[in-house]
């Protein structure tokens, strides 16, 4: 039996409830959902998300739900006129891996990045995760480099 074919939906300000499904989603898939679903933002702060140039949510639906997702960040450049595009979550449910979505997605990102005129694309992955390696092994070039996180000076005054 084949899989229940799939749509891609890029989300606009009109789709916050959406947005809270895909939240929920990414709680479900990343088994994180304190992150993802119990402080959610207001529908007026994602409403402005879904808006803004500098952020892009697809989801992939089947019969209505979401069952696959990215959110990515439009990253203007300095040193040229050109921006980049950094996933920043991508997830499939359980039980519609392996279906194509997740390379779906990317693909419909690539061509959102064409339109923006983005230079390139990229994404991190642990070094655990060896399906999401082999997915953006099959897509692109990897790269050798180290992610640090550095804690906020908390007061936010310099």
């Amino acid at each position: 039996m084949s899989p229940t074919p799939f749509s891609i939906h890029a989300l606009g300000r009109s789709d916050a409830p959406m947005m809270r499904a895909v939240l929920a989603m990414f709680g479900t898939a990343f088994e994180d959902k304190e992150t993802y679903i119990s402080s959610q933002p207001s529908t007026t702060y994602l409403e402005r998300l879904l808006e803004s140039d500098t952020f892009i949510a697809l989801a992939a639906l089947k019969d209505d739900e979401v069952v696959g997702a990215i959110a990515a960040y439009v990253l203007p450049k300095f040193e040229q006129e050109r921006s980049e595009i950094y996933i920043y979550d991508l997830a499939v449910a359980d039980a519609h891996r392996r279906q194509g979505i997740a390379t779906a997605l990317i693909m419909e990102l690539k061509d959102i990045a064409s339109l923006r005129g983005a230079y390139v694309i990229f994404v991190q992955a642990d070094l655990v995760d060896d399906p999401a390696i082999a997915l953006y092994t099959k897509l692109g070039t990897r790269e050798g480099v180290l992610h640090f996180d550095i804690a906020s000076g908390g007061s936010g005054a310099a």
